[in-house]
């Protein structure tokens, strides 16, 4: 598969992950997740089923999701998107990054920010 095909396949992943999640179908994950997933977000566990079952048993299962736009290349996939749990409604200002190995996600880096009461240029 030549590298343009790879980051298709790479961003539909990624979309289709968003979309299952946001529905509630948060098992959906295990199909698109190496079973030796690293996590690199503190607190959360590494391990494909270890972190399918923290993200099940977390607020982020409950959130809204507002995806925004995916980026990828033929080893990685950002997705910029707007989290919004029970409760806040302003939410947070999130980018993951996905590393793909073999047609799965391998492993993730995020950066989380909550959206401020005033943005005069937008965060998203």
């Amino acid at each position: 598969m030549d590298e343009i095909a790879q980051a298709s396949r790479n961003k539909q992943v990624v979309e289709r992950s968003y979309e299952e999640f946001s529905k509630g179908n948060i098992e959906y994950l295990r199909a698109v997740l190496k079973e030796d997933f690293v996590e690199h977000s503190p607190g959360n566990p590494s391990g494909r089923d270890a972190f399918v079952e923290f993200i099940a048993g977390s607020p982020v299962a409950e959130a809204r999701i507002d995806l925004k736009r995916v980026v990828a290349d033929a080893r990685y996939a950002v997705a910029h998107y707007r989290m919004t749990p029970p409760g806040d409604e302003r939410g947070v200002a999130v980018v993951d990054l996905w590393r793909f190995e073999d047609g799965l996600i391998a492993e993730h880096w995020d950066v989380v920010q909550p959206v401020p009461e005033d943005v005069p240029n937008g965060m998203f």
